[in-house]
């Protein structure tokens, strides 16, 4: 089941990266909700290779097809199959690494636990597996538009390598977001970051950083207590995607090196409901949602297909060298910005959900009921 995401709202992706095609089934989703291919397509573009000097050049349109689960532009209830086809698959540039492990990929793992493996671009522990995620996603931010209209998600770039941005993190806007190719919306902090990216390029290496994604008109409510908590799900979100290698949520560590007295955030009332007066928790608490901004920050490693020759074995166990060939981001984290959107779109409409069929078992009500 490692392929499925989700309880009420049940993601599958499929396919591999030289394959006939990438998609998702989405399963759980509400009846009678809008939904149409250009509000998928417009997610897949901010994801799709070849869309800046700074993304790999695979040339892929990502045009999605929605094969099931829709009549006369709404949703039936039954589950959704969207597939995108792959059109520029490469496989003769992956030959020397069929029997190669490439350092820090899934090569070996792979092999080690299947005995098998598609050695095609990785196959499927290639980013192109992504491309489900973030269908799937625009289908989860439909329904919580429609459940919960003052929700927004917005996720940026906020550090490349050492080159840290100043973001106003309750300001910042999908649209500031967008206006550079490394989705960073501090300009100066872009241009430098765009500038270093190019660098390691061309010298055949990669560069990582940090993605923060701030959630705006989530109600209180939301999550389970113990181990369903909601930063525990957005935490296993984010680490599924590729080269993540952290995630914190609020202060995150910086609360090491603060005091209760200073780490807690005081009740008020302001507009007739109950708020904090400050946001350490990043909007959960208890493993619940309190009303607040949720926000919370995700570490990528530097791309780990680098054109510089490195030590590795052969499937043999013999000694080699490997140069990486193909068509491969130096930096990860631009296209990775749709991504982390997604994936916490994917649990915040599993919890709403969830919430939802509680409330409405708690009225005797059909949970299904519209």
């Amino acid at each position: 089941m490692g392929s499925t995401f989700g309880q009420l709202f049940r993601v599958t992706t499929f396919g591999e990266s030289h394959g006939g095609g990438v998609g998702v089934v989405v399963d759980g989703c509400p009846p009678n909700i809008k939904l149409s291919c250009p509000e998928i397509q417009r997610e897949l573009d901010r994801r799709r290779p070849a869309q800046s000097k700074i993304a790999t050049q695979r040339k892929e349109e990502d045009r999605c097809e929605i094969l099931s689960g829709l009549f006369e532009g709404k949703t039936l209830g039954t589950p959704i199959a969207i597939l995108v086809r792959n059109k520029d698959a490469r496989p003769e540039d992956y030959v020397e690494i069929a029997d190669k492990f490439r350092p820090s990929h899934a090569d070996f793992t792979y092999e080690a636990k299947y005995g098998t493996r598609n050695w095609q671009g990785g196959g499927r522990a290639s980013a192109r597996e992504t491309i489900g995620r973030v269908a799937a996603g625009a289908v989860a931010k439909k329904i919580l538009s429609v459940l919960h209209p003052e929700f927004e998600i917005v996720a940026y770039v906020t550090q490349i390598h050492e080159i840290v941005a100043k973001i106003d993190r309750s300001a910042v806007k999908t649209k500031d977001v967008e206006k550079n190719i490394v989705r960073c919306p501090e300009a100066a902090a872009a241009r430098k970051m765009i500038s270093l990216i190019e660098a390691n390029r061309d010298k055949g290496d990669s560069v990582g950083g940090v993605i923060e994604c701030v959630i705006r008109g989530v109600p209180p409510g939301l999550g389970e207590p113990v181990f369903d908590k909601l930063e525990a799900d957005l935490a296993k979100a984010m680490l599924s995607i590729p080269a993540t290698k952290g995630f914190e949520i609020g202060s995150g560590f910086m609360a090491t090196r603060m005091r209760g007295s200073q780490h807690n955030d005081p009740f008020e009332i302001r507009g007739g409901r109950v708020r904090a007066a400050t946001n350490n928790s990043g909007g959960v608490q208890g493993g619940i949602s309190n009303g607040e901004e949720i926000y919370f920050r995700v570490a990528f490693k530097p791309t780990a297909t680098i054109g510089r020759e490195q030590k590795t074995v052969t499937s043999s166990r013999k000694q080699t060298q490997l140069a990486a060939r193909g068509r491969h981001d130096p930096c990860v984290l631009p296209r990775a910005v749709p991504i982390v959107e997604a994936m916490a779109a994917l649990v915040l409409c599993d919890h709403a959900l969830r919430q939802r069929a509680i409330m409405s078992a708690d009225r005797g009500t059909p949970s299904g009921e519209q």
